[in-house]
């Protein structure tokens, strides 16, 4: 799950005609330092304990997820406006949009000095895919042949050509495949990671712009520290001596820490702080639309959530919600209430979506289908939604739950668990009993990211175990489609069916507000939320 927003470059293909990512320096920010930048000197920044081992294709989170994409190059990264710069990739061509060619940069190396080639994504690739090895990401290899989600089966679709060069052939035609190959499911692996993959995990080798500072760089629950990978050549240059990525239980912590100098970059403010952090950082406080958006999950395995009665409830709880005001009162003004499912700096984001009347506050009509789904079962019991304690959540949460017991006069509440962490475990491994706390921070640039991998059956973040056929068959035909307009209208027309049968309750779209210190520079927030650490310099 990921992250802020502030522009969004496409990519488009015609049928027949060649697709090619060229590359290009940087992404949003100058990589050039200022005159009184230290080279050696360390950014630190907020974070979170990582769910799981640093494995590319087993992380899904957004703690994990920073550190992946700082100490990993994927063939293609996404500057601060979510345009793809060619990164380990020197090229990515296609004719007919289901068979691409990739050729890679000549002399990357692994921060162990091991090579980086073809085989190196091909290989990774294939052990993501694969059923047996039970990779959260694997979902993302979907559209590349050979792909099953029920049984082991090598990804047919792969072939390597030479050390630099590999073909990737899709089921059906994609026009958008290359817009995603710089999500973290896609980087490349050494052959080292093999051995022991879980081991290799707490120490793990890349070839992006940060390398771990040691094998013990890892301090569980307290920070990782990073260095700059010096045989990195890509566009995403460090310009700083390093980055310390300080795991917070408690982000008023943080806040007090930024505010003290004892942290250079927030990407987080507490709630209850909203009003007046900009007062309080002036310049250096930021406030900007994102690619984030936030819900909350039913699983239809939950009594009385499931068939018709668990439509009538889903619509119903998600017309008690006064979103208008949570919004105004909890965020200030820096959360806008939901429309949909994905976000507006998207391109093909609407707000006029025919079912979007089940996200407005209606508590009459929300009393009235309550009452219907009372009849075919008598509710019981409270409706409680959980979520991690650790991430600033509990205002909302609290207030949402108001909103749902004052409309329909049911008991409602919260459900804490400490740590994000066991909160994501309890979450994919089946084992949470009540709805749960949900958002998402794009993996890359496009409204299918928002939709597929948490909507679709056998989506790898398909967390409330959803599944409706017509969705998935507009998923397909979107896949196939070799113009992101025809791509987006079936989008557009299964999020029609989603926003009937409700698996997530859309609540709002996030703005990303955080902040920095005092002694850095060139801080800059990409179109996903991130910090772009490796432009920061620091006095």
């Amino acid at each position: 799950m990921k992250k802020n927003r502030i522009g969004v470059g496409v990519v488009a293909l015609a049928a027949a005609s060649a697709l090619v990512l060229t590359g290009c320096s940087s992404g949003g920010s100058s990589s050039t330092p200022t005159s009184s930048a230290n080279l050696s000197a360390v950014i630190t920044a907020n974070g979170s304990e990582p769910q799981n081992p640093l494995i590319p294709t087993n992380t899904q989170e957004t703690g994990g997820g920073r550190i992946v994409d700082s100490i990993f190059a994927g063939l293609v990264y996404y500057d601060a406006t979510g345009k793809p710069i060619n990164d380990a990739a020197d090229s990515i061509t296609t004719t007919d949009s289901q068979t691409f060619t990739i050729k890679l940069k000549a002399n990357q190396t692994f921060s162990d000095g091991t090579p980086v080639t073809s085989n190196s994504f091909v290989k990774a690739w294939q052990y993501g895919a694969l059923l047996s090895n039970a990779q959260l990401n694997q979902s993302f290899f979907a559209p590349i042949e050979g792909y099953s989600a029920t049984a082991d089966s090598p990804l047919t679709g792969l072939t390597v050509v030479d050390d630099t060069t590999f073909t990737v052939k899709l089921s059906a035609p994609q026009a958008d495949f290359p817009l995603e190959l710089g999500y973290d499911a896609f980087y490349p692996l050494p052959d080292s990671a093999y051995a022991n993959m879980t081991a290799y995990g707490t120490d793990p080798i890349g070839n992006g712009p940060y390398k771990l500072a040691s094998p013990t760089a890892w301090q569980h629950n307290v920070q990782i520290d990073l260095v700059p990978n010096t045989s990195y050549t890509g566009g995403r240059k460090v310009q700083n001596g390093g980055l310390t990525i300080k795991f917070y239980a408690d982000l008023g912590a943080a806040y007090a820490d930024l505010q003290g100098n004892n942290l250079d970059v927030l990407d987080s403010i507490p709630s209850a702080d909203l009003a007046t952090f900009q007062n309080d950082l002036g310049s250096r406080a930021v406030n900007e639309p994102t690619a984030v958006f936030q819900s909350f999950t039913i699983p239809g395995r939950d009594a009385h959530f499931s068939g018709q009665e668990g439509q009538l409830r889903r619509q119903a709880l998600s017309e008690s919600i006064d979103r208008d005001t949570i919004t105004k009162v909890i965020f200030n003004g820096t959360r806008t209430p939901a429309s949909d499912f994905t976000s507006p700096v998207i391109n093909g984001w609407t707000d006029s979506l025919s079912g979007a009347s089940s996200l407005k506050y209606n508590p009459d009509d929300a009393k009235k289908l309550w009452a219907e789904a009372d009849a075919i079962s008598p509710w019981s019991g409270t409706f409680q939604i959980g979520y991690n304690a650790d991430g600033d959540h509990q205002a909302w949460v609290d207030a949402v739950s108001n909103s749902i017991k004052n409309t329909l006069g049911i008991d409602a509440s919260g459900a804490p668990v400490p740590t994000f962490a066991a909160f994501r475990t309890s979450v994919t491994d089946k084992s949470i009993n009540t709805a749960f706390r949900t958002g998402w921070q794009a993996d890359y640039p496009g409204l299918s990211d928002f939709l597929v991998p948490l909507y679709s059956t056998s989506g790898s973040s398909n967390d409330g175990q959803y599944s409706n056929p017509a969705v998935d068959a507009l998923f397909t035909k979107a896949s196939a489609e070799t113009s992101t307009d025809a791509a987006n209208q079936d989008y557009q027309d299964a999020q029609n069916i989603l926003l009937k049968d409700l698996p997530a309750i859309p609540l709002w779209y996030s703005n990303i507000t955080g902040g920095y210190g005092t002694s850095v520079s060139n801080v800059s927030f990409g179109w996903n939320s991130e910090p772009l650490y490796y432009a920061i310099t620091k006095s």
